[in-house]
């Protein structure tokens, strides 16, 4: 693109700045050194200009993107920070900065994002980054691509971080089942084709009941018609993804099912701990007395990549036209029915989350919303295309999402990052969870919530390593 030229908007992107959903993404970063404010503004100066999404803004319509002058000086914030009256206080004041910018939109007369540099000192880091972006410009996979492309090897500071693992789309035909005769791999085929077709039937039956009727049983956790309207707070805990690992290769599983599983155990016990609050003075988990209504409907909505290759690439090669792993938003979602209720052995969530996931992964749902939303867009516009995305999320109770991360350690211009943790705000849930994992530094769940339940998401948090315990 060149100044003053016009490209269209994505399908995805075209949703999410519609009115009355206006999603954002933020991506936290805590760096082991203070940050210094001038080494970011000539770091933007150099490169903000080559990437077209952020140095365009959106034509007055939203079906444009419009290349123009970005003066990075008005997208970089340092607010004044009394250290004296923060004093030991560092992430409490952290929190509610970000809880504030929740509240605040992105100016749309300027490229669709913004840096806030905090010097404040918290248990994990000397400082700490808020990038905050409009979804429009990219999902999780694109921005990612591009915080490495701005980032170095701390071992190596001439060496760009490009260390980033290779992933493939794992095969539907086993390796020992290849080696038999035609006969039983014709007969494999056959029923694994009914099988997706199936699959595929019944999620596109429960995608409609969804946008028409069906609703999740209210909860603690279900979100209100006013959830937009509140502020949101950002939690997170640091995990070993070795623990992690452990577990996947033990019981011959995907890291997204270990961490599905842990999931469904912390909502089960948390929610059983809210509903037998009244009988518990001090609201701790003293029992494991089943509190729990019967029959509790809790679906979560979990994004899908739908590039056809699912490993991270160079940013240059993102930007190419017809990438294999193009920028932008080409993802979709599913919805997970997950097991609320208490269970004597741990294993049995774990068992439960890999049935489901390879039920899941066996069905073409994602690539028909996507692409019924990009046919209704065309058609009824973008305002139809908005309700169609957002109805079956508001049904829900919550959202999942993760991303890998570097392989190694990584600094910005001689800042040494301590941790990363993606987050989204904007969405119809009270809570959503990031799983973001950073090879050998560590695995970050990264949790967004609304203000009003925030209490009840350090319990979550806190049964989350009590299990894991």
């Amino acid at each position: 693109m060149t100044y003053g030229e016009e490209e269209p908007v994505s399908p995805m992107a075209r949703v999410f700045q519609s009115p009355g959903i206006d999603l954002c993404a933020v991506t936290i970063m805590g760096f082991k050194t203070k940050i210094n404010p001038d080494v970011v503004l000539d770091a933007l100066k150099q490169n903000v200009s080559k990437h077209p999404r952020f140095s365009s803004i959106l034509s007055d319509n939203g079906a444009k993107w419009i290349e123009t002058e970005v003066n990075v000086e008005d997208h970089v914030i340092v607010p004044y920070i009394d250290a004296e009256e923060i004093g030991e206080g560092g992430q409490s004041f952290i929190d509610d900065y970000m809880s504030r910018l929740t509240m605040i939109p992105l100016d749309r007369s300027r490229p669709l994002w913004d840096i806030h540099i905090l010097n404040v000192k918290t248990s994990e880091a000397e400082a700490v980054g808020f990038i905050r972006s409009h979804h429009s410009l990219g999902d999780g996979m694109s921005l990612i691509s591009l915080m490495l492309a701005c980032t170095h090897k701390t071992s190596d500071p001439d060496m760009f971080s490009n260390a980033i693992p290779s992933m493939k789309r794992r095969a539907t035909m086993s390796h020992s089942l290849k080696t038999k005769g035609w006969f039983l791999r014709s007969i494999f085929t056959i029923g694994s084709t009914m099988r997706l077709l199936w699959n595929t039937t019944i999620d596109m039956l429960l995608l409609l009941a969804t946008v028409l009727f069906l609703k999740d049983t209210k909860t603690p956790l279900k979100a209100g018609a006013d959830v937009r309207s509140n502020p949101k707070r950002f939690y997170h805990r640091i995990i070993s993804l070795d623990d992690i690992k452990l577990i996947k290769n033990a019981m011959n599983m995907t890291i997204n099912d270990v961490l599905f599983g842990i999931t469904q155990a912390s909502l089960s016990h948390y929610l059983n701990r809210q509903y037998g609050t009244k009988k518990e003075e001090d609201g701790a988990l003293t029992s494991y007395r089943n509190n729990l209504p019967d029959g509790i409907r809790f679906r979560v909505a979990c994004t899908v990549n739908l590039r056809s290759d699912i490993g991270f690439k160079p940013l240059a090669d993102m930007m190419v036209k017809d990438s294999k792993c193009r920028w932008g938003n080409y993802f979709s979602f599913i919805f997970l029915p997950f097991t609320i209720g208490l269970q004597t052995d741990p294993l049995v969530y774990l068992k439960m989350s890999k049935s489901m996931m390879a039920r899941k992964k066996h069905s073409y749902h994602a690539a028909l919303v996507y692409f019924i939303i990009k046919i209704v867009l065309k058609v009824f516009g973008a305002k139809a295309a908005a309700e169609l995305f957002d109805r079956p999320v508001r049904n829900t109770t919550t959202c999942v999402s993760n991303v890998i991360g570097p392989m190694e350690e990584i600094s910005f211009r001689g800042h040494p990052v301590s941790y990363i943790a993606p987050s989204s705000y904007g969405h119809s849930h009270v809570r959503s969870s990031f799983f973001y994992a950073q090879l050998n530094l560590h695995d970050k769940p990264f949790l967004c919530v609304n203000f009003l339940v925030f209490l009840c998401l350090i319990g979550i948090v806190d049964t989350f390593n009590e299990l894991r315990g």
